[in-house]
């Protein structure tokens, strides 16, 4: 992977455990890279984005697999369908219907811990550990702790798998990168990260197969009651594991065609969910794919990057409006901090800063136009447009109150229920408002989005698409409805 976790920091792709057969010298997981990328880094970086934030010291969340020995100092851990808990392993199990010369293909992908340290020298010429450095050409270094990306390829025939369980190291080498300053130095360190993937496969029925692939970090810590924090240089994290080949079909787990419906309920992850991925609709019947995503936490089948996304936030949230608005208002200071704690946040700074407006605009939000009866739903997600949804015109449709036609530019006056609703709605008892769209719910109920008339901010919510929602009978028309804008 070209993208790493600072400067001097480089890329780890392991050897493989055995040559990967020509026929699969493709990558058939570029479908699934984006997601998988958002797995790799989810919550590498909180907002906002400084080392000083208190919850950038708690880091490292999902798909953590530390040694053995570390994580069991008390006694074995519970497994989860996700990996949301620290685990000393990840074990993946799913169904796969496979022709007999099929060759299973395995990426196992994580982060590699890597601490960055500021170091100045001192009167005798040794350098020393300091916590802020500024270089000759001004710019600020902040030593904490950045990451780096691993991963590793792995092939074998399902023949081989039926014989017995087949293994293959997935480690991580140390390293020492060291970038002088002039003033100083940044000294980047990784530690060795020991892990091996096993897999193997059960035949069920004749072209249907249960596989199992299972990593484990195969490291000892050197001290079983260290901080999580130093416990951390010796493990992988947000790993997770890709499943594809040459002439097989992977069985969804959480949808599985009815006929293999009690077959799917035997398989057993461990701190990992698996789901099918890229696009819906590629199998026969819709809940087989070529590519699993086995991610640390829980998603749906062909889980999709939002097309409105113009970067990953890091955030463990991602709601990307809401960062993007908190990350502009930062100080000065606080973003100089930000650049100085790490070159990740200096990129969200630099896309933040640099946003166009219609970018901008399309973050606030989408509704998706849903698949018709009998389509497939994935690998559709667009913003709604008119026209979109038959018969339907936020803009342009109207609902019948009192007689009156009430639509887009209708008049009003509003008297909310006060049960049962939102609380803040008695503060709008009897106040004028504006309609600005009609829409029709999912379950055929209406509402009608409105504008209200002595709020200072109506012209800014109108341009974002922030509104009031009422049902019919919570509004009095205000005229005979020809206030209707075409």
């Amino acid at each position: 992977m070209a993208d790493t976790g600072g400067e001097g920091g480089t890329a780890c792709v392991a050897a493989p455990g055995q040559d990967i057969p020509e026929a699969l010298s493709g990558d058939p997981f570029t479908e699934v890279g984006a997601v998988a990328d958002a797995v790799l880094y989810e919550g590498y970086l909180l907002y906002p984005y400084r080392r000083s934030s208190a919850k950038n010291r708690v880091r490292w969340q999902f798909g953590v697999l530390l040694p053995r020995t570390w994580v069991e100092a008390d006694g074995p851990v519970a497994e989860g369908v996700s990996g949301s808990a620290d685990s000393w392993y990840q074990r993946t199990e799913c169904l796969v219907r496979a022709a007999p010369d099929a060759v299973l293909r395995v990426r196992v992908r994580y982060l590699q811990l890597q601490r960055k340290q500021v170091e100045a020298p001192g009167q005798d010429g040794r350098y020393r550990p300091v916590e802020s450095l500024r270089g000759d050409d001004g710019t600020a270094y902040l030593s904490f702790d950045e990451a780096v990306p691993c991963e590793v390829d792995l092939a074998w025939p399902l023949a081989e798998l039926l014989r017995g369980p087949c293994s293959a190291e997935v480690s991580a080498p140390p390293a020492v990168d060291i970038v002088e300053l002039g003033a100083g130095r940044v000294v980047r360190r990784r530690e060795h990260v020991r892990a091996h993937t096993t897999a193997g496969a059960e035949k069920l029925a004749d072209g249907l197969y249960r596989l199992c692939v299972r990593t484990e970090n195969a490291g000892e810590a050197p001290d079983v009651r260290a901080p999580r924090g130093h416990a951390l240089r010796q493990a992988l994290l947000a790993a997770h594991t890709l499943l594809a080949g040459e002439g097989v079909e992977f069985v969804s787990q959480t949808d599985p065609p009815a006929a293999l419906r009690e077959r799917a309920r035997g398989c057993r992850s461990a701190f990992t969910f698996p789901v099918l991925g890229g696009p819906a609709g590629q199998g026969a019947d819709g809940a087989t794919g070529p590519v699993v995503l086995s991610a640390p936490i829980i998603l749906p089948d062909h889980p999709q990057v939002a097309p409105e996304s113009p970067g990953d936030l890091h955030d463990a949230a991602e709601i990307d409006e809401i960062l993007t608005l908190r990350t502009m208002l930062l100080t000065d200071e606080e973003k100089a901090e930000a650049r100085a704690t790490d070159p990740r946040a200096a990129r969200i700074l630099d896309r933040v800063d640099t946003m166009p407006p219609e970018v901008f605009a399309k973050l606030h939000g989408a509704i998706r136009t849903p698949a018709p009866a009998g389509e497939p739903s994935g690998g559709r997600p667009a913003w709604w447009q008119e026209g979109g949804d038959a018969g339907l015109s936020p803009t342009t449709d109207t609902v019948t109150v009192a007689g009156i036609p009430l639509g887009t530019g209708s008049r009003v006056r509003l008297n909310p229920r006060l049960r049962g609703t939102d609380a803040q709605d008695m503060f709008l008892v009897g106040r004028t408002a504006e309609v600005a769209a009609v829409f029709h719910d999912v379950d055929g109920s209406v509402h009608l989005a409105v504008t209200v008339d002595d709020d200072p901010a109506a012209e800014l919510h109108g341009w974002y698409g922030r509104f009031h929602y009422f049902r019919p009978d919570e509004l009095e028309p205000l005229g005979d409805g020809a206030g209707l804008r075409p």
